[in-house]
């Protein structure tokens, strides 16, 4: 499937992205490995982060507490960016490289230049992360390019919304719920905000996952999320800012099963008789059936009648209908009754 099928198709697969982000540690080698390992977890697409460090931050820019503690360094912001930064080369490689593996390619632009190196590519969709949901002049800047967009809408109030996706107005626009911290405490994770976002705004929802585990990006797949985003790496214990809060291969690998496991189960939503149920239905059910043995021309009265299992037969909702007929023919105790045994 692509990501434009959530915009299009109604039925399509929930869209699973396995967020690589800045997991390849500046390495390339490390990142062609995660695509690897992305693809082979049943991942629809991986995702990175393109950005040029010092247009990104200041050099004042403080770290994050998560990212101070997951570092465990004291260098800056921009000092950590700046050895996780890849090139516009090595993205173009690595756009080439997904599609010969035959997984989608995305990236989150965090800076004009980026936004533009990414469109010249003919990126599928940019994904905008939370913090530049109310970045107005930059997202004015990705409307101009017409593309999907997948917006995080972490930290932001439920009004919030309507400015970016004004300023998307050219564009398809899928929300994600989001909690912004790494990882997310779960009383803080409220999934229920993806269907406010629904019916607020009419959009496909998804949810960006920053909790420990699978089982909530599960839980959200279950009451509706047509996307699911979750931080993926090779090794939770390699240095850098993400890695202890993402997923490593087995664990997203069970996550994807979860959710493909769960969408086959939801179904289509039309109550009805399912195939593997028949033959339960037959055996289960209840007939209207012969409570004595009768002789033909025996008009029949409710002492007559019983209701037993199987159900092959007339339906327990006929008891009163039968009542007054003739028998056509000798019934035992226990027969069936048909429609035709009857005058």
């Amino acid at each position: 499937m692509s990501v434009r099928d959530i915009f299009t198709d109604r039925q399509a697969p929930i869209y699973i992205i396995a967020e690589i982000g800045v997991n390849h540690n500046g390495d390339m080698d490390l990142a062609l490995k995660s695509v690897d390992e992305a693809v082979r977890c049943g991942a629809s697409a991986v995702k990175f982060q393109t950005f040029r460090s010092d247009k990104l931050v200041s050099k004042h820019a403080p770290k994050a507490q998560y990212q101070i503690q997951n570092t465990m360094s004291s260098n800056s912001q921009l000092e950590m960016l700046k050895q996780l930064e890849l090139s516009f080369e090595d993205f173009t490689n690595m756009q080439k490289y997904c599609a010969g593996k035959g997984i989608d390619f995305l990236s989150t632009p965090f800076d004009e230049e980026s936004a533009d190196f990414l469109h010249s590519i003919s990126i599928d969709a940019f994904k905008i992360g939370s913090g530049d949901m109310n970045n107005i002049p930059f997202l004015k800047q990705i409307n101009r390019y017409g593309l999907p967009v997948l917006l995080s809408t972490g930290m932001a109030e439920l009004d919030e919304i309507r400015a970016p996706l004004a300023a998307l107005e050219n564009c398809g626009v899928a929300l994600l719920h989001c909690t912004s911290d790494y990882p997310a405490p779960l009383q803080d994770v409220n999934l229920a905000a993806m269907d406010t976002l629904k019916r607020t705004y009419g959009r496909a929802t998804g949810y960006s996952d920053h909790t420990d585990g699978i089982e909530i990006a599960i839980a959200a797949a279950a009451i509706g999320a047509k996307i699911i985003e979750k931080h993926f790496t090779l090794d939770r214990s390699l240095p850098g800012p993400d890695h202890a809060a993402s997923l490593e291969p087995d664990q997203f690998t069970a996550m994807v099963k979860a959710i493909r496991n769960v969408e086959m189960a939801k179904g289509d939503g039309i109550k009805r008789c399912m195939p593997s149920e028949k033959a339960t239905r037959a055996v289960a059910r209840k007939s209207l059936i012969i409570a004595r043995n009768l002789s033909a021309g025996h008009v029949l009265t409710g002492e007559d009648i019983a209701v037993k299992r199987p159900g092959t037969g007339i339906e327990p909702g006929f008891y009163e209908k039968l009542i007054g007929r003739k028998l056509m023919r000798d019934m035992e105790r226990d027969e069936l009754i048909r429609w035709e045994d009857l005058m």
